[in-house]
């Protein structure tokens, strides 16, 4: 029975990049889809992870796509990349401070560089106090779904997997967890969320045993 619910971010708190902020990110890089977007995705994990700086990345972006971004280019580049990821849903924030006001612990692990974890810490500080433990890829050096990053939650929550309900919307995440014991929830929607954490007692974290 779980005792903390680890939340990922993208996705499930945050809503994935818009079409439009997508062209507008394509229209700074002067590149077209789908070429610009296997390279962002193809070159994005170790930006995640913390190994390059958001000039690296941007400057490995250009390589790949034959191009050249001057150093006003990738300022342009890093605002329109954060930009295109700061939209958040606002029933599911209201469904985290809820949760966190019933007693139940919260924790959240996401896949996220430096420019936009600090973004978040800036502007959305509010509801990020909810989390008693906030895993960014770039600052633990691990991403989903590699496993490290799920046990390097439990270790700094002093917890087995088994202790843990994770909620992400992506599948190979969810899958990851699962097999080193995690309860978890594949995300859909808040009010599918809403009923999995409803069955768990306010305070403890646990579900609430059935009746009848």
């Amino acid at each position: 029975m779980p005792d903390v619910i680890l939340f990922d971010l993208f996705g499930v708190i945050a809503r994935p990049q818009s079409p439009p902020a997508r062209r507008a990110l394509e229209a700074v890089a002067a590149a077209t889809a789908p070429t610009f977007w296997d390279v962002y995705w193809r070159l994005r994990p170790p930006y995640d992870n913390g190994q390059v700086t958001g000039t690296e990345y941007w400057l490995q972006v250009a390589t790949e796509l034959d191009a050249t971004f001057d150093d006003d280019r990738i300022t342009a580049l890093i605002a329109a990349d954060i930009a295109s990821w700061t939209s958040v849903d606002a029933d599911m924030v209201q469904l985290i401070e809820h949760t966190a006001a019933a007693g139940v612990r919260l924790a959240l692990l996401s896949n996220i560089p430096e420019e936009l974890a600090s973004h978040y810490e800036r502007h959305h500080a509010r509801w990020l106090r909810h989390f008693e433990l906030v895993a960014f890829s770039c600052r633990i050096g691990h991403a989903k779904p590699e496993p490290a990053a799920f046990l390097w939650c439990c270790d700094k929550l002093d917890l087995t997997p088994d202790d843990v309900l994770f909620i992400d919307d992506r599948a190979e995440n969810v899958h990851a967890a699962e097999r080193l014991g995690m309860h978890t929830h594949q995300f859909t929607g808040p009010a599918r969320t809403a009923r999995a954490i409803s069955q768990m007692r306010p305070g403890t974290g646990r579900p609430t045993p059935a009746t009848g």
